[in-house]
C-alpha cells in the first residue's frame, strides 16, 4: 500500500474541480493481500442512457448545487453504492479529462481514491445493477479487444465482465501512471 500511495501524487494531477469537465467519476481502489483492487459497477439497462448496461466507474453529471467535482463525485458515489468518501478514503489525485464518444459535449474528470475500510456495497437499483472488485493484476492479465459497432475496440474481458470504450481508456491511463 505504501508505494501506490507515495507513488501516485507525482504522477497525477490533483484538482478538486476543472471548468472544462462537467461530470466526474470514482476510480476507487480497495487494498487486498497482494495489492489493489477496483471498483466497477453494471449500469441498468435503459433506453435513456447511452452507457446502458455497461460496466463503468462509479461517478455522473455535476449538479448545480456542487461547489466542485470532488463534491459531485462523492456524491454520486454515494448515491450509487452508498460508500460514504467523507473520511477513511485519501483522494490521490486526478488522471486527465476524458471525452465521451457517446455524449460528445460530455467532459469527465476521474478521481483515484484509496479507500482505508472494506466498504459495504449497497447498489442504487434504478441506476445499478451489479458490481464487482477488480485486482489491478488481472486487469493488466487481461487486455484484449471486443466487436462493437465501430469494429474491434481495447478491453478487459474479466469473468464475463466487459469493460470498454470511456472507463477503459479512464483505467489504462491510471494503470500506465502506476506502472511507469
Amino acid at each position: 500500500m505504501t508505494s501506490i500511495k507515495n507513488l501516485l501524487p507525482e504522477k497525477l494531477n490533483f484538482t478538486l474541480d476543472a471548468e472544462d469537465a462537467d461530470a466526474a467519476v470514482a476510480l476507487l481502489l480497495k487494498p487486498e493481500n497482494e495489492g489493489f483492487s477496483v471498483l466497477f459497477v453494471k449500469r441498468v439497462r435503459s433506453r435513456n442512457d447511452p452507457w446502458s448496461g455497461q460496466m463503468a466507474l462509479p461517478g455522473g453529471k455535476r449538479e448545480p448545487n456542487d461547489r466542485n467535482l470532488k463534491q459531485t463525485v462523492m456524491r454520486e458515489t454515494l448515491e450509487e453504492t452508498s460508500i460514504n468518501l467523507e473520511n477513511r478514503c485519501r483522494f490521490l489525485g486526478t488522471t486527465s479529462i476524458q471525452l465521451s464518444s457517446r455524449k460528445h459535449e460530455m467532459r469527465i474528470l476521474p478521481f483515484v481514491i484509496l479507500l482505508e475500510y472494506e466498504p459495504v456495497v449497497k447498489l442504487n437499483k434504478n441506476e445499478l445493477e451489479q458490481f464487482v472488485w477488480i485486482s489491478l493484476k488481472q486487469l493488466t492479465c487481461h487486455r484484449g479487444t471486443v466487436r462493437t459497432a465501430h469494429g474491434r475496440t481495447p478491453a478487459y474481458v474479466i469473468d464475463g465482465h466487459v469493460i470498454w470504450g470511456l472507463t477503459y481508456r479512464i483505467v489504462e491511463e491510471f494503470l500506465h501512471a502506476v506502472n511507469q
